[in-house]
C-alpha cells in the first residue's frame, strides 16, 4: 500500500496577477516513480518547486508528512526531500566529491564530514556513475556529467522524496536510461521519485504513475500506461500519437501522421 508523504488541495500560486498553478487535490506517495509532463509553461517546475520548498508564497495546502510546507524550515524539509535542478552552476574550484558531499549539509552540526557522510556519498556517486570522476574540478565536467554529480548529491542526502526537474536532458541514450534504472530502483526501495519530463516515452517505460499538467492543472492522473494514451496526448499537447507494440510486447508512443 503506498503511503501518502505529500498531501495537496485547493494549492494555487501565482505570479503577480497570473495564476500559474492550480491544484484542487493531489497526493503523492512513497514507494513510487512519477513522471510529470505537459507543454512549455504548464506549471511543471512551479509544482516541483513548491514540493521542494522553495516557493512559499502559494495559497492554498501543500502538506508534507502532515505539516505545511511553508511552515516548515528549510532545513527540515531537506532533511526530507532532495531536488535535482535542470542545472546547476558553481563558481568556486569543488571537486566532484566535494559537490556530493554538499548533500550532507542538513545533518551536519561541525566543518567536517563523518564517516557516515562519506559512505553516503561514495555509495550515491557509485549509483550515478560518477566515482571515477571524484577528483576533478566540477567546473570542468561535461552537462551531463555535472547533471549525474547533482543526482549524487541529491542521493547522499538521504531523503524520502526525490524531487527532478529534466534529469536526464544533458545525458547520452546510455546515461538516461541508467539514470532512470536507478530511479526506478530507488522507488522500490520506498522513495518518492518525482520527474519532471518532456519524453514520454522515458515516462511510459519507467513511471509507476504519470501526471499531465495543462495550463496549471491537473489534465489526468493514474498509472502511466492508462494516462499517456492518444486522447490525453492530442488534447494536452495538440500532438497526434499511437501506441506502437514490438514482437516482444514493449510499448512506445510513435508521434505525428
Amino acid at each position: 500500500m503506498v503511503s501518502a508523504l505529500y498531501e495537496l488541495s485547493n494549492l494555487r500560486f501565482s505570479f503577480g496577477p497570473v495564476e500559474i498553478l492550480r491544484i484542487e487535490k493531489l497526493s503523492l506517495g512513497q514507494g513510487q516513480l512519477v513522471a510529470i509532463a505537459g507543454p512549455n509553461g504548464a506549471g511543471k517546475s512551479t509544482l516541483l518547486s513548491v514540493l521542494a520548498g522553495l516557493r512559499r508564497n502559494y495559497a492554498g495546502v501543500c502538506r508534507l508528512k502532515g505539516r505545511e510546507v511553508r511552515l516548515s524550515s528549510q532545513k527540515a524539509v531537506a532533511r526530507l526531500v532532495s531536488f535535482v535542478p535542470q542545472s546547476l552552476e558553481i563558481a568556486f574550484p569543488f571537486t566532484v566529491e566535494q559537490v556530493v558531499l554538499m548533500g550532507r549539509t542538513p545533518y551536519c552540526d561541525g566543518l567536517f564530514e563523518s564517516v557516515e557522510d562519506h559512505q553516503h556519498a561514495e555509495r550515491a556517486m557509485l549509483l550515478t556513475d560518477c566515482a571515477a570522476l571524484r577528483g576533478r574540478d566540477f567546473r570542468s565536467l561535461s552537462g551531463g556529467e555535472k547533471q549525474r554529480v547533482i543526482l549524487a548529491a541529491a542521493l547522499a542526502q538521504t531523503p524520502q522524496a526525490l524531487l527532478l526537474d529534466e534529469p536526464t536532458t544533458f545525458l547520452d541514450l546510455a546515461h538516461q536510461l541508467r539514470v532512470y534504472d536507478v530511479l526506478k530502483d530507488l522507488a522500490r526501495s520506498g522513495l518518492l521519485v518525482v520527474s519532471v519530463t518532456h519524453d514520454l516515452n522515458l515516462a511510459r517505460g519507467f513511471a509507476d504513475r504519470a501526471i499531465l499538467l495543462d495550463g496549471g492543472r491537473l489534465a489526468a492522473d493514474g498509472a502511466t500506461g492508462e494516462v499517456l494514451q492518444p486522447d490525453n496526448i492530442r488534447a494536452v499537447f495538440q500532438v497526434e500519437a499511437e501506441i506502437c507494440r514490438g514482437e516482444t510486447g514493449k510499448s512506445w508512443i510513435h508521434y505525428g501522421p
